[in-house]
């Protein structure tokens, strides 16, 4: 079995870490350059870096805090936020980015996806489904989580893979924040409808709630956020945690 995979999420406005509960009430949660090079030093598996506000005051991820980033770490490291061309996903990749994100652009405009596998391939594109369950199923939100549409979470997600996706980064906008577990069910089925890897966000409250993902959500990859940026949970201590259950990790 392949190693399941701990990642870090650094959700950017305005150059600062923040985070909030249900994609609202954001708080600072600090310096993003300090905090990638305290996760590569903890042992994260990679880095997601998310410029949260770009789809939605209509600016571009900021390259040069890519690059600032990238000059402080040697793990893996995606970043998403604002891309909406071949172009953009160009500048993020030579700023020192291993990946980029794409969200609400790759709804809106599907063919950019096969666009960018073609041109940079598969391996370094991220479809990140932020998605609510409504009282007619999973369904997707857009512009970081402000706009909803009649989109079905699984069907996008087997959409997106005949496209190109390598990846599939799913957020629960029910779970986000609340650091009540993830959401297991729809994780499970996820994973039983694509090829590619799942990455797990949105709920992450204990180390067990990893375990609980892997198992039972069968994830390939869990990312959380404040539970690191307020040194709630050491990496390092979670990887622990994880082989002990016979989760196998890389430490």
């Amino acid at each position: 079995m392949l190693a399941k995979r701990i990642i870090p999420c650094l959700d950017i406005k305005d150059g600062r870490t923040v985070k909030g509960v249900n994609f609202e009430n954001l708080r600072d949660a600090g310096d993003a350059v300090e905090l990638a090079r305290r996760y590569a030093d903890e042992g994260a598996d990679e880095l997601v870096f998310l410029d949260i506000t770009a789809t939605h005051e209509k600016r571009k991820t900021l390259a040069t805090l890519v690059e600032r980033i990238a000059q402080h770490i040697n793990i893996p490291f995606t970043v998403g936020g604002g891309i909406g061309t071949v172009e953009d996903v160009n500048v993020l990749l030579q700023s020192g980015a291993d990946k980029v994100s794409l969200n609400s652009a790759a709804v809106k405009h599907p063919a950019l996806i096969a666009d960018i596998a073609d041109k940079f391939g598969s391996q370094c594109l991220v479809l990140a489904i932020d998605a609510k369950e409504t009282a007619t199923g999973w369904k997707v939100y857009l512009n970081g989580g402000r706009l909803a549409t009649e989109l079905d979470l699984f069907a996008w997600a087997q959409q997106s893979e005949q496209l190109g996706a390598g990846e599939i980064l799913f957020t629960s906008m029910n779970h986000d924040g609340t650091k009540n577990g993830f959401a297991n069910v729809a994780l499970r089925q996820l994973s039983s409808v694509v090829n590619i890897p799942v990455i797990a966000s949105g709920g992450a409250g204990s180390m067990q709630h990893f375990v609980e993902t892997f198992t039972e959500g069968h994830a390939d990859a869990a990312l959380a956020a404040s539970i690191f940026h307020f040194q709630e949970i050491s990496i390092r201590e979670l990887k622990h945690f994880l082989q002990q259950h016979q989760i196998p990790v890389r430490l």
